[in-house]
């Protein structure tokens, strides 16, 4: 699509994963735990890539679980294989936090349970929120008008890099 206007490449997107995941250990040092819990599909992708650079440096046991949810509507949640997230750090991530939305409403499970921790993560945050939402771990902060959009390509399961499309635009996202 020629209109698109790359913001990260793949070797640049690997670099912040890469970063981001040492930030995660040495902010999470001596934990024997860590749950990282994507947001399906790219964030799912993000945290499996986060999970593969902590094995290098996080001497405790990390499990991934996937959260499934309509971004748009976000009324059903479900975190899959379900764990008991009593007493857990928790690690919610996403590819993009464009409004906040999306990270917010993928809080609700966790607040029926008692965490020890819940941080943020997201490949690119958009500066515009809608929602209160602060996102710990950024690879890229990037300010858009309100008529663009941030779309994180994935394929497989690599990151191939992050782009921006104006709203009218940009190619509609299929919902699960």
């Amino acid at each position: 699509m020629a209109n698109k206007k790359y913001i990260l490449t793949k070797e640049t997107a690997e670099k912040k994963l890469r970063r981001m995941a040492l930030e995660v250990a040495e902010r999470n040092y001596g934990e024997q735990q860590l749950v990282l819990v994507g947001i399906k599909d790219s964030g799912l992708i993000i945290a499996r890539k986060i999970n593969h650079y902590l094995k290098e440096v996080f001497k405790g046991e990390v499990i991934v679980t996937a959260l499934i949810m309509d971004k748009k509507n976000p009324s059903t949640i479900v975190i899959e294989p379900a764990i008991d997230f009593n007493d857990k750090i928790i690690l919610l991530i996403d590819d993009v936090a464009n409004t906040g939305k999306a990270m917010l409403y993928a809080l609700k499970p966790f607040l029926e349970t008692r965490p020890k921790k819940i941080q943020t993560l997201a490949l690119v945050e958009r500066t515009h929120k809608s929602f209160p939402i602060d996102v710990d771990y950024v690879g890229l902060s990037f300010s858009t008008t309100l008529d663009e959009h941030i779309y994180v390509e994935v394929e497989g399961t690599e990151v191939l890099g992050a782009w921006m499309a104006e709203q009218t635009l940009a190619p509609q996202i299929p919902r699960e």
